[in-house]
């Protein structure tokens, strides 16, 4: 019995030193990157959300005027500190791309139907702002103060050349890579700013074969990539769902990861990912939490210089500048 102990202990003690953080050299750069989810918007509660809910008509009051997927939004988040805005897009029925998250044009606009079944002329013409209510449609604060204002991709690239973009295709249509690397064929001067792209795996795929510099990953391969790491990553295994791509790490879940923070990153590191730090996660929930809580600032391990995702760029990243993180702001 002495010795099976003895063994036992052996063997969680290999265990411990194989995967102990501190044995693993702590990360070097400048501090972390932020991702700006929609640029600065407004926020809405989370809480029961599916994908037929009109989050505007749930939003929180409103701190300022900002609307997502906006040139103006994007702007205020590069001011802010963001390094990269993510934006959404659907295809009009005239070759452009609209930059607007809803499928259907119901829950934000006065008028309805599908994005993509319209023109970008007609788009132009609506007013975005019109479906935001903080109090369950007793006011609507934001009603006329967006018409005019959802931009195509053209005109995001053309205002911001020099800044960066993670685009978001909303459909699972290949013909959505396509059309983006076209645009871009068409305008090189571009292409930097185009810094990757997820959403629908079909399109993201197509992309990322015409645009093979394009940083990409999908939805489906990250719980799997987490899944098995959490399981296997004891012995040192890296799934190949979490090779060359980005993983999304909840902030709440780090701690579940064999080896983080510094043992992790290094793994990833090496299998030629990047890791993109989110917020909590929790069960039944849509989409993907951000950093936007300044009090989890706090859990950010010293020296991560992965990617932060945030609702809340406004806050974040003038908190992360006040803070124990040194940046040199918006652009790296």
């Amino acid at each position: 019995m002495r010795k099976f102990l003895i063994g036992v202990g052996l063997v969680v003690a290999a265990l411990y030193l194989w995967n102990a953080s501190w044995l693993a050299p702590a990360p070097q750069g400048e501090g972390p990157k932020l991702i700006a989810h929609r640029g600065v918007h407004q926020t809405f509660d989370r809480d029961g959300i599916d994908d037929e809910t009109c989050t505007a008509e749930r939003i929180e009051p409103p701190r300022h005027q900002l609307m997502e997927n906006t040139i103006a939004s994007m702007r205020a988040a590069f001011e802010a500190g963001a390094d990269i805005v993510e934006i959404d897009v659907h295809p009009t029925r005239d070759g452009q791309f609209a930059v607007f998250h809803d499928w259907t044009l119901d829950c934000r606009t006065q008028a309805f139907g599908e994005t993509r079944a319209q023109s970008m002329a007609y788009l132009k013409r609506l007013d975005i702002g019109y479906g935001y209510t903080p109090d369950g449609g007793r006011t609507y604060p934001l009603r006329g103060k967006g018409v005019g204002l959802m931009p195509s991709l053209t005109e995001v690239l053309e205002a911001m050349p020099d800044r960066r973009f993670l685009v978001n295709f909303k459909s699972n249509e290949t013909v959505e890579g396509d059309l983006l690397a076209g645009l871009i064929q068409r305008n090189r001067t571009w292409r930097n700013a185009v810094w990757g792209v997820y959403g629908g795996t079909a399109p993201t795929e197509r992309a990322v074969r015409l645009m093979p510099d394009v940083q990409s990953w999908y939805r489906p391969g990250l719980r799997d990539c987490l899944l098995r790491y959490i399981a296997l990553g004891w012995a040192d295994y890296t799934p190949d769902s979490c090779r060359n791509t980005k993983v999304m790490v909840p902030i709440n879940l780090a701690s579940w990861l064999w080896g983080w923070p510094n043992r992790f990153l290094v793994r990833m590191r090496d299998a030629g990912s990047e890791v993109i730090l989110v917020g909590p996660y929790r069960t039944g929930d849509r989409g993907v939490a951000g950093i936007d809580d300044p009090a989890l600032i706090d859990r950010i391990p010293a020296g991560f210089d992965g990617y932060l995702w945030t609702n809340r760029i406004e806050e974040i990243g003038p908190a992360l500048q006040r803070g124990r993180f040194r940046r040199s702001g918006g652009q790296q």
